[in-house]
C-alpha cells in the first residue's frame, strides 16, 4: 500500500490524519499497551510486532493495526523503521 491509499483508508474508517514515527536501528520496546487503536503504514525499514507470543514482521508498504490496550512488544530492523501512525481514541 502506498501513502495516498493509506490516507484514503484512514478517512474511510474514520481515523485522524497520521503522524510520522521514527524508531532507532535495532531498537526495541518491551511489552506495553496504548490507550487507543493504532493503524500504521511502514514507509521505511521494518518492525517486528509480537502479540500473544506470535511475532510478525512488517516492511515497506505493510499496514499493521493494534487494538485498544492490546499488549504487544516491538523490535526494529537494522535500519530502524519509519511509519505513519493514526491513533483512534
Amino acid at each position: 500500500m502506498n501513502t495516498t491509499q493509506f490516507i484514503e483508508l484512514l478517512q474511510q474508517e474514520g481515523y485522524p490524519d497520521p503522524v510520522e514515527v521514527r524508531q532507532t536501528p535495532n531498537g526495541s520496546l518491551g511489552e506495553h499497551t496504548h490507550p487507543f487503536t493504532v493503524k500504521a503504514l511502514v514507509i521505511d525499514g521494518s518492525i517486528d510486532i509480537t502479540i500473544q507470543g506470535n511475532r510478525k514482521t512488517y516492511s515497506i508498504g505493510d499496514v499493521f493495526q493494534l487494538e485498544f490496550e492490546e499488549p504487544h512488544s516491538e523490535s526494529y530492523g537494522a535500519t530502524g523503521v519509519i511509519y505513519l501512525a493514526s491513533r483512534n481514541h
